[in-house]
């Protein structure tokens, strides 16, 4: 009986599956993470109550809340660029394991289709 389950070729699709799924993995719980980030983003104020009129660094309260919406947007920016690369991660990786796993599975179906004709 011929092992062709370690043929080179069969060992390239092996970890050509493995990587691609842990692509998938990572790609999947990336989208969750951003996802929670868009549920419950990151409050952003960090500054100290006590100093309401100019802070340390010369700002005045209107320059400061514009600086948080400033810092607000470019958070759910960097979730949204996340998000689509995580997608996008997913989307790509998924499918090529897909495929390469069907490439192993009728690879093995032929080569017992051919022991089970040589055997009879």
């Amino acid at each position: 009986m011929n092992d062709s389950r370690w043929s080179v070729r069969n060992i390239y699709l092996y970890l050509v599956c493995l990587i691609t799924l842990i692509m998938v993995i990572v790609g999947t719980a990336g989208t969750v993470r951003t996802a929670v980030e868009f549920i419950y983003p990151d409050p952003g104020a960090y500054f100290d109550p006590y100093m309401k009129e100019k802070s340390a660094s010369g700002l005045t309260e209107a320059e400061f809340e514009d600086q948080q919406q400033l810092q607000q947007a470019q958070q759910q920016r960097q979730a949204v660029l996340n998000l689509v690369g995580n997608v996008a991660l997913v989307v790509i990786a998924g499918p090529l394991y897909v495929y390469h796993w069907r490439k192993i599975e009728m690879e093995l179906d032929e080569a017992e289709a051919l022991d089970a004709g040589q055997v009879s």
